[in-house]
């Protein structure tokens, strides 16, 4: 018998923990028994995806910046390379940013779902409201002074502390590329597996996403029955899908602009590995595909996709960044908490920083926006809220992670004189020949 693929599995999961939900708010108890016996399974997923955020961080980060293998190429093509990835990132968390503080999608929900749901999380809110006091007290560098962290041991004690993991991680790699490759090889090698084990844990705890999504959406049903939270859902994910079709256009502009390719060379040479994307949900998976693709498709130089793709695959995730600026600004709409410009604008940094450090495999981002809610001050547990249909949202952000890679490629190929004219019809020849 075929195994149901994950994402079907998870929204049966949702639709089973939502009518579980409604069928326990007809009888007396049933909140109670929701609560006590089905929302803790829910409570350990979200707190299995918190387990391995730093771990993840360091993994990943760290075998990304030390891949770079030679401290001298990020001189020319390294240096556009990742400026490009940086730019972008920034653009799609800008976009995000902007299209929920216009749409509001949490603003949908109604005084009394939204004071139910504070009232469920009012100890989170003070703690946080207490936290943003005090940083309101300190200098206006601190927040600069924050990301060095003099203990880095410390530092990954608690998940607020993400940005001072990503700054040791980086500095880390930096320092593995800058050492003779004799000495740096043993310890490149032990993150290359510990980055593979993370990987495997993630696989693991997404086995568990279709349990996990089911109690969390029963206890939310339970603890907010009204229809007005699931209108919210369905504003949410549009504006996560209206920002991700306006990068795809940002990209499409910046290729049109540069190269002189038009949209239709630049969407037909590309489609194959972004449905690859859209259905695997993985830009690791889809990298082999993407490279093929922009070098015999779209013209770039093996020199150029071969080092500007796979480092795409580790830092740039524009369409995941997108997708937590907004998740984060609908959660806190969600709650009745008012960001400030100065919080958003750490929405921002800390998204685009995240993003260098989100694995190229499903269900990394939900681990990322962990990092993003919590350097927001917005409570980790309105994940609850969003879930359920992450998984249609990872496949189409996965589709615009994978865009944005094969643009810059085209971008930095055409910058260094490495973009040529592919000859279209002897690979499709030879493709149909293979067949």
């Amino acid at each position: 018998m075929k195994k149901i693929a994950l994402h079907w599995q998870i929204l049966i999961g949702m639709a089973l923990g939502v009518l579980i939900g409604l069928l326990m708010t007809q009888f007396e108890q049933g909140k109670d028994i929701v609560q006590d016996w089905i929302k803790p399974f829910g409570t350990i997923f979200i707190n299995s995806l918190k387990l391995i955020a730093v771990p993840l961080i360091l993994a990943s980060l760290i075998k990304g910046v030390s891949d770079l293998k030679d401290i001298s190429k990020l001189s020319k093509m390294g240096t556009r390379t990742i400026g490009l990835y940086l730019i972008t990132t920034v653009v799609a968390v800008t976009i995000g940013l902007l299209l929920v503080n216009i749409i509001q999608p949490g603003n949908s929900i109604s005084e009394d779902t939204r004071q139910e749901l504070v009232n469920n999380y009012s100890g989170d809110a003070a703690k946080y409201s207490e936290e943003a006091f005090k940083q309101k007290e300190s200098g206006p560098l601190q927040a600069l002074v924050d990301i060095v962290p003099d203990n880095i041991f410390g530092a990954a004690s608690e998940n607020k502390n993400m940005l001072q993991i990503i700054f040791f991680a980086i500095f880390f790699g930096i320092g593995l590329i800058l050492i003779p490759e004799k000495k740096s090889k043993p310890v490149k090698k032990f993150f290359d597996g510990f980055n593979e084990v993370i990987l495997k844990m993630i696989d693991l705890i997404m086995l568990a996403a279709p349990y996990g999504v089911f109690a969390l959406l029963a206890a939310l049903v339970v603890e907010s029955p009204s229809i007005d939270l699931f209108k919210a859902l369905i504003w949410y994910a549009f504006t996560v899908i209206l920002g991700l079709i306006l990068m795809i256009g940002f990209y499409n502009l910046l290729v049109w602009l540069i190269t002189k390719k038009d949209p239709s060379t630049f969407f037909k040479g590309i489609s194959p590995a972004q449905l690859l994307a859209f259905s695997t949900s993985s830009s690791a998976a889809t990298l082999p595909v993407t490279m093929e693709r922009v070098t015999e498709h779209l013209g770039v130089d093996e020199e150029v996709s071969s080092f500007v793709l796979p480092i795409g695959a580790t830092i740039n995730m524009d369409g995941t960044s997108l997708y937590q600026a907004v998740a984060a600004v609908f959660i806190a709409q969600a709650f009745g908490m008012d960001l400030s410009l100065g919080v958003q604008l750490g929405i921002i940094v800390t998204a685009t920083l995240a993003s260098i450090g989100s694995a190229a495999v499903p269900g990394a981002g939900m681990v990322m926006l962990v990092i993003v809610l919590g350097q927001a001050g917005i409570p980790e547990a309105g994940l609850a809220l969003i879930f359920a249909i992450d998984r249609p949202l990872d496949m189409c952000r996965t589709t615009v992670n994978v865009t944005g890679d094969a643009s810059v490629s085209m971008l930095v190929a055409k910058w260094l004189g490495k973009l040529h004219e592919p000859n279209i019809k002897e690979w499709d020849d030879e493709y149909h020949k293979r067949k």
